[in-house]
């Protein structure tokens, strides 16, 4: 390797974004067994950070597990509540919200009183992990691994600016709008979701042809 110029990935230390020691309340986990049928049923969330040459951001994301499509999301360089705050808000912005489940770590950005406020007042039921527990939240971890393995371990971040120029164009422009999933026929969420609304319209005229 030497002679051939070749160098070692280094492992890097694992670094968490759960600080679930803290006094908030702690919900139930509703999503555990549930049978989801439709968007805007159940949303899941999560942190993850990025390396740059400074130190790290952290990213805060919000997805639909029906149609895997990111509805929410934020970058920030703490962990603080503002951080997921910001990403809740942007997805309350764009979905519909009747009948909706927030499932979450017990972390103490979801958990905070300002973050369960915000749910409560829009009618969304809080879901929570059990604790230790990362497999009640597998399709937020999904995604992260998915973004780190197609577009973070692909670039060199040297700084913030990189990471806000790069990571709004991967959720947006490749995630949501082309990365293909099997689970929903090898379609992108943003498609998948159109199809939806198309088959849902098309059902509603059927319904008005048939009660003429």
């Amino acid at each position: 390797m030497c002679q051939l110029g070749i160098q070692d990935r280094l492992k890097r230390s694992y670094i968490t974004t759960i600080n679930s020691k803290h006094g908030n309340p702690i919900y139930p986990d509703f999503i555990k067994d549930k049978v989801v049928t439709g968007i805007n049923q159940v949303w899941s969330s999560d942190i993850t950070y990025i390396r740059i040459l400074s130190g790290l951001v952290y990213l805060a994301v919000i997805i639909d597990i029906y149609s895997r499509k990111v509805v929410g999301y934020a970058l920030g360089k703490t962990l603080s509540a503002e951080l997921t705050l910001a990403a809740l808000q942007m997805a309350i912005a764009t979905r519909k919200l009747e009948n909706l489940i927030h499932h979450s770590d017990q972390g103490i950005q979801y958990t905070c009183k300002d973050y369960i406020k915000i749910l409560k007042e829009n009618g969304i039921r809080i879901s929570m992990s059990a604790k230790g527990n990362p497999y009640d939240n597998a399709f937020a971890e999904s995604l992260i691994k998915t973004l780190k393995q197609e577009e973070v371990y692909l670039w060199q971040y040297e700084t913030y600016q990189d990471v806000i120029e790069r990571i709004p164009y991967f959720i947006w422009d490749v995630y949501n709008r082309k990365r293909l999933h099997s689970a929903l026929g090898y379609r992108p969420p943003e498609e998948y979701e159109e199809l939806l609304a198309e088959e849902a319209s098309q059902e509603e005229e059927i319904a008005k042809t048939l009660s003429v």
